[in-house]
């Protein structure tokens, strides 16, 4: 009998131990969620707020709509939205273009100094965007393409193009080249191999990539700030106008942050299933 109530009792001990580390793990996941989540929740705070209640009150004021009528109503922000959509839908819809052959080919295809031409592609990214907007400037005004939609969406494949060529290259070095000689050997030209047997093996780590792309062109700053003018202006430059020279608007500020967010927010979780699985691909290899 005392073995088999010191076995309960282990097993007890077992299951109280298991209901406590479960406990303690999602108080630990509820606490980083509100931490992550916490800036957001704050921007919604400060945008509710009046000016006069910005720094007097933190979570006990009155809330009022007139952050969200001076930015909706009282200046063009959604001109502004628009011309940021086209130009980072615009930049992201080039990069798969010319970037997914461009994967294959480094993929592929041996050739003299084909990792030099790897890395030089990936330093474009590393570099910083002040160091190339000068010449980029000058040349833009030059061939005409200064504070247009193509100068903007072209520039911008500095920083969508090398990341979306480097993710989706590991995953076409993970497929087996033999998938292709079977579908060749089957009758399949090489564009239909491409199309309908590649494409859809890198779906993961090309929607990843796309929408990291997105998002870098989304938030994209300097590029914007120094070459378009007055016919195009990204919610990045627009949002410099609640910077007033005597105060800060922050609440209209965090209108304008929590309005740009919602692309980036939405795309996130309509391809979630995709992120998460071209994100982690590949990281538990070796």
């Amino acid at each position: 009998m005392s073995q088999q109530t010191q076995l309960l009792d282990s097993s007890q001990n077992r299951k109280t131990m298991l209901i406590l580390e479960d406990f303690g793990r999602n108080l630990g996941l509820t606490f980083y969620a509100l931490f992550a989540l916490f800036p957001l929740v704050w921007m919604v705070i400060c945008s509710l707020k009046a000016d006069a209640e910005m720094y007097n009150t933190v979570f006990v004021f009155t809330p009022t709509l007139d952050n969200y009528k001076a930015v909706l109503l009282g200046t063009d922000y959604f001109k502004a939205f628009f011309q940021n959509l086209v130009v980072s839908g615009g930049a992201v819809l080039l990069t798969v273009v010319a970037g997914v052959p461009a994967a294959y080919a480094l993929a592929r295809y041996d050739f003299k100094k084909k990792e030099d031409v790897a890395f030089q592609i990936l330093s474009f990214k590393f570099a910083p965007e002040i160091m190339v907007i000068l010449p980029v400037f000058l040349i833009f005004q030059k061939i005409g393409l200064y504070d247009t939609y193509f100068g903007l969406i072209w520039v911008y494949q500095l920083i969508t193009m090398p990341l979306l060529i480097w993710v989706v290259r590991g995953y076409f070095e993970d497929i087996s080249v033999e998938v292709e000689q079977a579908a060749q050997l089957d009758g399949y030209r090489w564009f239909d191999v491409f199309f309908k047997t590649l494409v859809p093996l890198i779906k993961p780590g090309l929607v990843a990539s796309g929408l990291l792309a997105f998002i870098f062109a989304w938030n994209s700053f300097t590029f914007p700030l120094v070459l378009s003018g007055f016919n195009i202006q990204t919610i990045t430059i627009t949002s410099l106008r609640y910077i007033a020279s005597d105060t800060v608007h922050y609440g209209q500020v965090a209108v304008a942050a929590l309005i740009a967010v919602l692309p980036e927010i939405t795309a996130r979780l309509f391809i979630q299933k995709h992120l998460v699985r071209g994100l982690s691909f590949g990281a538990v290899k070796g």
